[in-house]
């Protein structure tokens, strides 16, 4: 099987030129999970795969990672054969905020007789969960507020911080099998993002050369960084993944 990553967007929320930061992990060209919906990434979905996504995982419930919902939940609901099949990971500590940021709305439809989450399949996820026979991880970041941001783990193969500060604890354990590391990461940190001096303060050498980074601000700053010798995401890009050496199920 072949494996990639599929960048939609890789830029922070006021980049709209870059993109909102959204990837798809592909199985042998095929979408298998997709992370966050931003409104941007989700534009780029569609005009790449033609059909809206059969999985997603949700990293945290910033607007420029889920502002797509609205948009997935109408394609999703008026489609008989995918109406509640897309399956939706959420880290179960953020079910109550994505409701609140997208589904807590009175009459989702003005006719009546319809709920937000019909149109999905909503699956709440602790430390790790099963899709398509693999056993994925999941692990809480340093991003704006405690408990309300996570990052996911394809052990082997791909790790997405999703936006965060330096994680150094966290990757030291969800990221030691030689997976890529799409990580948040801008020419200038702050207090929800992580700049390009912390990452170098606080990763060691080896670690930054297995990053791939994504959520700055613009293509200039781009550029600055991969001047620096660092490898920088950019919108659209299709990056190899190594085959996964997460737990498989066995066949049914």
């Amino acid at each position: 099987m072949a494996w990639h990553l599929r960048l939609h967007g890789v830029g922070n929320a006021s980049a709209v030129e870059l993109g909102s930061a959204m990837a798809t992990i592909e199985r042998d060209g095929r979408p298998w999970l997709t992370i966050d919906c931003g409104g941007e990434g989700l534009t780029a979905f569609l005009a790449h795969y033609g059909a809206p996504p059969p999985a997603l995982f949700v990293t945290h419930t910033h607007l420029d990672h889920v502002a797509g919902f609205e948009r997935l939940f109408v394609a999703n609901y008026f489609d008989a054969a995918r109406r509640g099949r897309t399956r939706l990971y959420v880290p179960a500590k953020l079910v109550p905020l994505l409701h609140q940021r997208v589904a807590d709305y009175p009459n989702v439809l003005a006719e009546g007789g319809a709920n937000f989450w019909d149109a999905f399949q909503l699956v709440p996820v602790g430390e790790a969960f099963w899709h398509d026979g693999l056993r994925l991880e999941t692990f809480p970041v340093r991003h704006h507020w405690p408990e309300t941001a996570y990052g996911l783990r394809l052990r082997g193969s791909v790790v997405w911080t999703g936006d965060t500060r330096p994680i150094p604890e966290m990757l030291a354990r969800h990221a030691d099998a030689g997976e890529l590391i799409a990580h948040d990461c801008a020419l200038h940190g702050n207090p929800s993002h992580s700049g390009i001096d912390d990452l170098e303060r606080e990763y060691p050498r080896a670690l930054l050369a297995r990053c791939l980074l994504y959520h700055y601000a613009s293509a200039a700053d781009g550029e600055a960084l991969a001047a620096r010798g660092h490898r920088v995401a950019r919108p659209g890009e299709l990056v190899a993944l190594n085959e996964p050496t997460a737990e498989r199920s066995e066949p049914a």
